[in-house]
């Protein structure tokens, strides 16, 4: 197998590896790979046996001990520290505003040309721009966070263990901790009321030191900036390619949600979540040693047949969209998720209603890849003017 083969067109290979065993070694990358509904759902809940805590971890290497990338007690006091933030009642009334004054005013800057490359324009600077507004955080610092993530994103695709690309990271984290301090500091000093004001001012109740805080703040920003640009890409893309679909979302915005969660199902922005063995153990037959890798394909198992019925189709009418598997699930189920689907559906809302007709120009656009983060790197509209 290519790792080039297995970017372009990973769902072939899910197919394949579905159908062999309810686990497949994968050579090339060093690791098992689930890739059933039920497997990938089991492993992902079975904590005991099956952990995201590990010295081997790409993710725990980069951003360090986190609510990725710890269990138990800890895991539940770094979530609940930062849980209020990403509830309903408070992405409606504290951020929804913000984010659809974000994209509108986005949008203004390149309506007037008819046609736009809309990952650099559009789609990988909302989330940055969401991110910081959420935090009460200057936007003027929006090409630093860019830079620093993609630096991130490198890192967690590293499955072959680059050193230099593991090095940048690491660099780069240095640097947002370094960002992050000041702001936090500004923020007790402050007398403004931010959310990062808000959250800092509960710390001593929920017990997070400084430097735990930053680390979670760190994979939040990280979560909330990759996932979201893939969302908004991976949508258009899919509408794209089903004409009659799009035709139904432009007629009625109404149908948008089901849009990005089937989106999220057909096209998953991340592939996978990644597991640690605690301890040798056997799985349906199959010997693991402790310390191998099971990587859980989120998007393999969205594409499971037994649960999505001819799951090549794209088709916003499933009646179990919500099933999906694309933001994990158990204690690490995304705690962004609903804010991803927010910003998601807000963008797509602003662009259909400021740009009517637009339009996804093949011929100018590069299919979704990535074994690890899955969207088009680069995507361009176009659509009439006066």
């Amino acid at each position: 197998m290519e790792l080039d083969d297995l970017s372009r067109d990973p769902y072939a290979f899910y197919a394949a590896w579905r159908e062999q065993a309810p686990l497949v070694r994968v050579p090339e990358l060093g690791m098992w790979m689930a890739t059933r509904y039920e497997d990938v759902r089991a492993i992902i809940m079975d904590t005991a046996r099956f952990t995201t805590v590990s010295d081997h971890s790409v993710i725990q290497r980069t951003f360090g001990t986190h609510m990725l990338t710890s269990e138990g007690a800890e895991q539940s006091r770094y979530r609940r520290a930062l849980q209020p933030i990403f509830m309903p009642p408070n992405i409606r009334q504290r951020l929804e505003a913000e984010i659809s004054n974000a994209t509108r005013s986005l949008i203004a800057g390149f309506a007037a040309a008819g046609r736009v490359e809309l990952r650099s324009a559009f789609a990988s600077r909302l989330p940055i721009q969401t991110i910081l507004l959420c935090f009460g955080l200057d936007i003027a610092a929006e090409p630093r966070l860019r830079a620093w993530y993609d630096s991130f994103e490198a890192a967690l695709a590293n499955f072959t263990g680059n050193p230099v690309i593991e090095a940048q990271a690491q660099a780069s984290v240095v640097e947002l901790h370094d960002y992050l301090t000041a702001e936090m500091a500004a923020a007790r000093a402050g007398t403004g009321s931010t959310v990062l004001a808000d959250i800092l001012s509960g710390n001593a109740v929920r017990a997070l030191s400084d430097e735990e805080m930053r680390r979670n703040l760190s994979i939040i920003f990280f979560g909330g900036i990759s996932t979201v640009e893939a969302l908004i890409l991976n949508s258009l893309w899919a509408l794209s390619q089903h004409p009659a679909i799009f035709d139904r979302v432009r007629a009625n915005a109404g149908l948008i949600p089901r849009v990005v969660d089937e989106t999220i199902r057909w096209l998953g922005p991340v592939q996978s979540a990644t597991r640690h063995v605690v301890a040798d153990t056997v799985y349906k037959g199959i010997a693991l040693p402790e310390g191998s890798i099971v990587n859980c394909m989120l998007a393999a198992a969205n594409h499971d047949p037994s649960v999505f019925p001819d799951p090549t189709r794209f088709d916003i009418d499933r009646p179990n969209l919500s099933a999906h598997l694309g933001f994990a699930t158990g204690p690490h189920l995304c705690l962004g998720f609903r804010l991803a689907q927010a910003e998601a559906r807000i963008a797509l809302t602003g662009l259909l209603e400021m740009l009517p007709s637009l339009s996804v120009d093949r011929n100018a656009s590069t299919p979704p890849e990535g074994y690890e983060f899955h969207q088009p790197r680069q995507l361009t509209l176009f659509w009439p003017v006066a």
